[in-house]
């Protein structure tokens, strides 16, 4: 039956009921007057019959009037002339004033006090539904898990077939959503407008978007939509206000435990890279100081056989191919114990006033002996410029700089370290800068990542695992300077520049365990 219809049918029984009542207290009072009650007795009777009919019926309407109807009842019947409206006793008019304001208040309070039941009755019904949903909810491991139970307490609570669409974690709609049918079973279907459902939403203003074949309420969690339950539009339309207040507060319960699932989530895969971190450093700790012992036994071996040998030698050739290998296998050895160090926060920061002339020449030095007559330019302030660093870590890092430089640049190319002070003369500014292939531009973005690598490299290229600028990177931050890369403006070639403070502002760890050996 459709609802014009259902208020016909009860507008009848209603009129039905009022009509009942107000023929029986007549019957009664005809009976009172003949055994000599007096006219008081009578009003009473319809004022009861006013009151049962404001219990029975829903609204204040009916209650007025059968007050109304009451009062011309109890004058047609019982006021002379009877059967008749008129009346001689003036008197009469505030009887029947009385009696229809009695009424009146009457049927406005028992109305009232039922309304007021039924809210109370509506909010605990709500309260234990928010109860039961919320309880299932506890136990729901997985987006899909909550959809299910949104679906079959929602079309339960609110007599609908509802339905439930979830967002994945990139924040798209997923292709099929969940729907209750009507022999009460859980289906999946496909979903067809995807992108379409998504923009709407992401634009919608008001609490739902109300569409041809379903009402669509978007489930809002702590970082976006995290899904959407779909009523159908013939019962959405129907609903009234409470009922959407009241699938409002579900829709809160939801979007809590669709939160808390991808909290856990996301804890749970926090404590598996932690995991995964932690093996990964111990396994290339061990690995690494298991290598260093005879690493130092072939450097040194094949050393000695480049001096025993004349260059001419063919042995010559092979143990200096040995000995650079070593060196290189070496240095990723040191490497790779600086970088689980530094990730494990182990590395000691000890800062004091250090001259750049210094550090800078102590690294050229160093590189020196890793690649002889190699030359490289430098250029610092003519005045003698203090800045506080940790001299040994900051000499590392412009020593893997130039190791960076000296592998992608050829041998009769330049390579030039400059130190100056920035414009606000806050900080040093120290740059390396060559003259190789430059630095593609989908690789600026991830160069200092960990273990990254160009993915693009010319022939002779050496070999590199992506630690060294990893590193060098952690240093500077530890330092509180800011390290970047980018390609040369003058000709090819790429630049790194590195930032440190002119004064000490960077917190220092006394207590974590220091470093042994040099960083590399």
């Amino acid at each position: 039956m459709d609802k014009k219809g259902e208020k016909i049918r009860v507008g009848i029984i209603y009129s039905a009921e009022s009509i009942l009542f107000l023929l029986a207290a007549t019957l009664l009072g005809m009976g009172f007057r003949e055994i000599g009650f007096t006219e008081t007795n009578v009003v009473l009777l319809y004022i009861l019959a006013v009151f049962i009919t404001a219990s029975l019926t829903r609204g204040y309407l009916w209650g007025i009037l059968s007050s109304v109807a009451a009062t011309l009842t109890f004058n047609y019947f019982f006021t002379k002339p009877y059967h008749s409206l008129q009346f001689y006793d003036a008197g009469y008019m505030v009887t029947f004033a009385v009696m229809t304001v009695v009424a009146l208040v009457t049927s406005a309070l028992t109305s009232r006090e039922k309304e007021n039941a039924k809210k109370a009755l509506e909010r605990e019904r709500q309260t234990q539904a928010l109860y039961l949903l919320t309880s299932h909810l506890t136990e729901a491991k997985e987006l899909s898990d909550a959809a299910e139970t949104a679906v079959s307490v929602i079309s339960d609570l609110l007599d609908c077939r509802a339905a439930c669409l979830c967002y994945d974690e990139t924040g798209e709609p997923e292709k099929t959503f969940l729907q209750r049918t009507e022999e009460g079973k859980l289906v999946r279907r496909r979903l067809e407008n995807g992108e379409e459902v998504k923009k709407r939403l992401e634009n919608l203003r008001d609490p739902f978007y109300a569409g041809e074949e379903f009402y669509d309420w978007p489930v809002y969690g702590g970082e976006g939509i995290l899904g959407v339950v779909r009523i159908p539009g013939e019962k959405a339309e129907a609903f009234e206000e409470t009922q959407k207040i009241f699938l409002h507060s579900m829709l809160e319960c939801v979007a809590l435990a669709m939160d808390r699932i991808l909290a856990v989530r996301k804890q749970v895969r926090s404590r598996q890279q932690i995991q995964q971190e932690r093996y990964r450093g111990n396994l290339l700790r061990a690995i690494s100081h298991d290598l260093r012992t005879p690493l130092s036994g072939i450097m040194g071996t094949s050393e000695m056989i480049m001096d025993m040998s004349k260059k001419e030698d063919p042995r010559f050739d092979l143990a200096e191919g040995i000995h650079k290998d070593a060196i290189w296998l070496h240095s990723l050895v040191e490497n790779i114990l600086s970088l689980t160090r530094l990730q494990e926060g182990r590395m000691v920061i000890k800062k004091q006033p250090e001259a750049v002339e210094e550090i800078v020449g102590g690294a050229i030095a160093q590189m020196a002996g890793r690649s002889p007559g190699r030359e490289i330019q430098v250029e610092v302030p003519e005045e003698v410029l203090m800045v506080p660093m940790d001299a040994r870590l900051i000499m590392q890092v412009l020593i893997n700089l130039l190791d960076n430089g000296v592998k992608h640049t050829p041998p009769e190319a330049e390579i030039k370290i400059t130190v100056k002070k920035d414009l606000a003369g806050e900080n040093a500014v120290f740059c390396v800068a060559d003259r190789g292939e430059g630095i593609a531009p989908e690789d600026l973005p991830n160069i200092f990542q960990t273990f990254y690598t160009s993915r693009i490299k010319p022939v002779d290229a050496q070999k590199g695992i992506g630690l060294g600028l990893t590193i060098c990177e952690s240093i500077v931050s530890q330092h509180g300077g800011r390290m970047e890369a980018g390609n040369r403006t003058d000709g090819p070639g790429a630049e790194f520049r590195f930032t440190l403070p002119l004064t000490d502002t960077c917190p220092v760890d006394k207590e974590t365990e220091e470093t042994d050996g040099t960083i590399s």
